[in-house]
């Protein structure tokens, strides 16, 4: 049997996996990707020194990415965060104890015995709920049928934000909330030492390895379809490279671009709403409070955390500091001077040793929103695209499992398992026929 010709245009995390499996497979994979560098928004920059990704990373230790991760033989490198150092709730300009466990909730003054104990029960349950019973159920309304207290709401919607990056409480699917909570308290995070590029650079060995093609500023115009089957793609300089299979690993936008006589595609990248957040970058030379090491908003979507505690980020003795806006919807603005201020109060004096930094006002954390009204996690677009045979997409955005870039290595394993499935499906000529 021939070799299966995958074309996989996209060379984030997504992408470089599904190629990966593919290849692994016994596919015979070309990756193309329109920039010089692989890694998409999992990219990292070096700033005198201090390594800076695209806003805050964290990988969940019991997600799907890593099941994917560990099937390829990858081992992420990187520490859990929240072993040592205060955190912090930040409300009305002041810092409390954050209640994250038994001791910081019994001596947190933002709550309460009321409100304690009632977070308390909670927290108790949260192992127990099922959350496929959420899907069409918003935050909002699980909080207020949930919870009889205003200010437990406010800390339970800190917690959600921080597990989802996602400030829209109305829209988002408490389903994907619980999920979420439920894999930090199973395993926690980690935080990637040398940033996330390391673990690009990690997925495309793995990809050279098993004989995938990578073609990098490689521009993709179109796919070429006939009698609704995919032919390949259609490039830059107009010619067209065959294929049997295309999987497409960019936002719903890239996908309806590629395809632009496409009304279903194109309804789905309407549809999808982005996770957008602001981020304030930060590289000192060292931390006026040491011990002072993470911070969350209570009356607002505020995030700050210091991930060289953890990994490592930067040289020696010095800090990389993330300060973060969830922007409730795509269109919330957000200034510089905000994210300032939240630093101000938890490492006042920090500017005397600002080494590095860099603002993003409005960075895509997640092209969709998992939604309440159209099902949670089951509501995305599948993986295979239906009406077109032999087109697959992957990402953040696609198939019903895991969220972030979970979802991104789940709808790879997807493609991969539909993929290899048909391959091993195809009729074979009987001998002598």
């Amino acid at each position: 049997m021939d070799a299966k010709k995958v074309a996989v245009v996209g060379g984030g995390l997504g992408g470089l996996a599904a190629a990966a499996l593919l290849a692994r497979g016994g596919c015979a994979v070309t990756l193309y990707e329109r920039s010089k560098h692989l890694g998409g928004r999992a990219q990292t920059s070096d700033v005198e020194g201090f390594r800076f990704n695209l806003g805050p990373h964290a990988l969940y230790r019991a997600g799907a990415g890593m099941r994917v991760l560990g099937r390829l033989g990858v081992k992420p490198q990187g520490a859990i965060p929240g072993q040592s150092g205060a955190a912090y709730a930040l409300r009305a300009g002041r810092l409390h104890t954050l209640p994250r466990g038994p001791v910081s909730l019994m001596t947190t003054d933002v709550l309460n015995l009321h409100g304690k104990l009632e977070l308390a029960r909670l927290l108790a349950s949260l192992r127990r709920i099922d959350p496929d019973t959420l899907a069409n159920v918003s935050l909002r309304e699980w909080l207020d049928t949930r919870l009889s207290r205003d200010d437990v709401r406010a800390v339970v919607a800190t917690l959600a934000r921080v597990a989802t990056y996602c400030g829209d409480l109305d829209a988002m699917s408490a389903q994907v909330v619980v999920t979420q909570l439920q894999l930090a308290l199973e395993a926690n995070v980690l935080y990637l030492d040398d940033g996330w590029a390391a673990l690009v650079s990690s997925v495309e060995s793995v990809a050279r390895e098993a004989g995938v093609t990578l073609e990098l500023s490689a521009r993709v115009d179109g796919v070429v379809i006939q009698s609704g089957q995919v032919q390949g793609l259609r490039m830059g300089d107009g010619t067209v490279r065959a294929a049997d299979a295309v999987v497409l690993a960019g936002s719903p936008g890239d996908v309806s671009h590629l395809l632009p006589e496409d009304t279903v595609l194109a309804r789905e990248a309407a549809e999808s709403i982005p996770v957008k957040a602001a981020t304030l970058e930060l590289g000192l030379s060292r931390l006026p409070r040491p011990e002072a090491l993470f911070a969350l908003g209570i009356d607002g979507p505020w995030y700050v955390s210091v991930h060289s505690a953890f990994a490592k980020l930067g040289p020696e003795g010095g800090a990389m500091v993330h300060v973060m806006k969830y922007l409730a919807t795509p269109d919330t603005e957000a200034n510089e001077a905000e994210l300032e201020a939240v630093m101000d109060v938890l490492q006042p004096g920090w500017r005397a040793h600002l080494v590095a930094r860099r603002f993003r006002p409005s960075l895509v954390v997640s092209h969709r929103i998992p939604t309440a009204k159209s099902g949670g996690l089951a509501g995305r677009p599948s993986p295979e695209v239906p009406h077109l045979r032999g087109l697959y997409r992957v990402g953040d955005w696609v198939g019903d499992e895991g969220f972030l870039v979970d979802a991104s290595f789940a709808s790879a394993e997807s493609v991969e398992r539909a993929l290899l499935r048909q391959r091993h499906e195809e009729p074979r000529l009987a001998v002598g026929a």
